[in-house]
């Protein structure tokens, strides 16, 4: 008795290739914002409230970026690792308060001085508006 063969076309295994490609991407973004939120989880309590919600900010706002690690800091990247935005806590550098900060992919340029960082010890609702704008103006989205 014969067997059968089938023979996926071009197109066919072209397509195959791009899937298992987007599920490498997907686990890998996965496993990258595990390790944003495992670092979260270190932080003093008052820090994590303040670090979960520029998370959720950042997620909502802008979700094409991915969150990872930066210098043991939650960060945000482009589609080409680039960091846009990042969350400092206070106990990362023995500070008086917290920080999210805004690196050079990000698009907040106005004139030639612009700010880049803000401190932060709460995150009031109008506090998280100002978030909320900043990184959609960061990812050219405003």
């Amino acid at each position: 008795m014969g067997q059968s063969t089938t023979t996926l076309s071009a197109a066919e295994k072209k397509a195959i290739k791009e899937r298992a490609a987007e599920l490498r991407a997907s686990q890998k973004k996965e496993k990258l914002e595990q390790a944003v939120l495992e670092k979260i989880a270190e932080m003093p309590e008052d820090e994590q409230k303040l670090a979960r919600q520029v998370h959720e900010i950042v997620t909502d706002v802008a979700p094409d970026l991915t969150a990872k690690t930066w210098y043991g800091m939650p960060a945000y990247a482009d589609a080409n690792g680039k960091i846009v935005v990042f969350f400092q806590a206070a106990s990362k550098f023995d500070a008086r308060y917290s920080t999210i900060g805004f690196d050079e992919a990000a698009h907040l340029d106005e004139g030639s001085m612009w700010p880049v960082s803000w401190a932060l010890t709460t995150l009031g609702d109008t506090d998280a508006q100002m978030v909320r704008e900043l990184v959609r103006k960061a990812v050219g989205s405003a």
